[in-house]
């Protein structure tokens, strides 16, 4: 009798194959596509304040290569990282105690709830009587905006961790120590770390209004002094560059989600 084969091994797709499941060659496809019709629109229908496609690249680097950019860039992150610094370090542990403890939701719900419908346009007047116009009301609204949906994807995430682990826990003696270092902690921290990086992005909203709306200063400064001046590339590039900043820091909050939750996937 002759032997049976094993089954074959899996075959490993092919480089064509490997390209056309990748996301960046339609991304690349989907950005030259609106580059395109930017730039025919722009030149056929803009005028003088919507600039081409490539005259905001050019302008861009020019701003790259310039010192005030930088310092704005500097005076703004101060805010930004501050600002989401506090929230973090609030927001996080606020959420999961909100998530435990029944009590403490009822009396904190109607806050987290008047957080989110209130326009946060409406508090700056209440920062500057407060507090003026110094870093401490920058730093103030940035943690206003981004600390809610870390409280609220914070809360999410332990409610959503199954009781009856928690109770085969505590069957098995499991300290309340335990239950919240090997039970609570790792099955909510999929849903914190979506709240930290949706609130990360908030931050940087938080950043710019309060820049454009508060004190003329900083990146805020530099888009009001260039739209007053009717330098749309100049405008244009700075927004190119304050999004581009944006897309990175949410893109390394993203890997580092994935780093920390990389069981979550195959859960």
């Amino acid at each position: 009798m002759t032997a049976t084969a094993g089954p074959r091994p899996a075959r490993r797709p092919g480089l064509a194959r490997r390209v056309l499941d990748a996301n960046l060659p339609y991304q690349l496809l989907a950005f030259a596509v609106f580059a395109g019709v930017w730039e025919v629109y722009a030149r056929e229908w803009g005028g003088l304040l919507i600039p081409s496609f490539t005259e905001t690249v050019e302008a861009t680097a020019e701003l790259l290569g310039s010192a005030e950019l930088w310092r704005a860039m500097w005076v703004s992150n101060q805010a930004l990282v501050l600002g989401f610094g506090i929230a973090v370090l609030a927001g996080v542990p606020a959420g999961i105690l909100l998530g435990r403890f029944r009590l403490a939701e009822r009396l904190a719900d109607v806050y987290l709830n008047i957080l989110l419908v209130t326009p946060m346009a409406a508090i700056i007047p209440l920062l500057v009587m407060s507090v003026g116009f110094g870093l401490a009301s920058r730093v103030i609204l940035v943690t206003i905006f981004s600390i809610v949906m870390i409280v609220v994807n914070s809360r999410t995430g332990v409610r959503q961790v199954d009781p009856a682990l928690i109770e085969m826990a505590r069957s098995f003696g499991a300290s309340e120590r335990q239950v919240w270092t090997r039970v609570l902690l790792p099955g909510a921290l999929p849903a914190i770390m979506t709240g930290i990086r949706l609130g990360l992005g908030r931050a940087v909203t938080g950043m710019v209004i309060v820049e454009l709306l508060m004190v003329s200063t900083a990146l805020g400064g530099l888009i009001l002094e260039y739209r007053g001046l009717f330098k749309a590339p100049l405008l244009y590039g700075t927004i190119v560059i304050i999004l581009a900043e944006a897309l990175l820091l949410i893109s390394a909050a993203r890997w580092c989600e994935r780093k920390l939750t990389r069981w979550a996937g195959s859960a």
